[in-house]
């Protein structure tokens, strides 16, 4: 299945639960391409070469996760969602268009820490609760990528009181006062 074609499965499939289940905002969905499609996509450029594992935390309605894996069939994806309805959209989604993703229907904080190559998050929690998530499953040389707003420089200041790592921003493609942020080396303060 091509690209164009994965993608418009996913958004028919969105928009046909979307009217038993909040999955987005209402006033995005005349805009999915851009507000959450092109938000996701924009992270395949900031993936290392090598990656072969990512885990997408809080995955919701599968942004980030879910496309990356569609589009990247050659990475292991892993979308972690406590909520069971979200669990059973994202199963059937990843069916369809993403085979290599699995779901896991359990809160973060619950889930057995396994080594991945990247840990994504997208509108989940502030920086400093995203890498306490992360932090079990991004063993250097394992990076980060969160997508983040405008709040993302106090966000980095109560960050770096916990946390040690190496941080690259990337303006966002999709969001002028958005960014994300390329996150390697985490490692807590001692």
């Amino acid at each position: 299945m091509k690209h164009a074609a994965k993608l418009q499965t996913y958004a028919d499939l969105l928009r046909k639960w979307q009217r038993s289940i909040n999955l987005v905002g209402r006033s995005t969905l005349d805009d999915l391409e851009r507000r959450h499609f092109d938000d996701s996509l924009q992270l395949l450029s900031l993936l290392p070469s090598e990656a072969r594992s990512l885990l997408d935390l809080g995955s919701g309605a599968g942004f980030p996760g879910l496309v990356i894996a569609a589009e990247r069939p050659d990475i292991a994806v892993t979308l972690v969602e406590s909520d069971q309805r979200k669990a059973a959209f994202l199963i059937e989604v990843a069916r369809a268009i993403a085979p290599n993703a699995t779901v896991k229907a359990t809160r973060i904080e619950a889930l057995p820490p396994f080594p991945v190559d990247v840990v994504t998050a997208r509108a989940l929690a502030p920086l400093p609760k995203l890498l306490a998530w992360a932090a079990p499953f991004a063993v250097d040389p394992a990076i980060c990528l969160f997508h983040k707003g405008a709040t993302v420089d106090a966000e980095l200041t109560e960050a770096a009181r916990g946390w040690m790592m190496d941080v690259q921003r990337v303006p966002s493609v999709t969001e002028p006062n958005a960014s994300i942020l390329r996150i390697a080396r985490l490692r807590p303060r001692i």
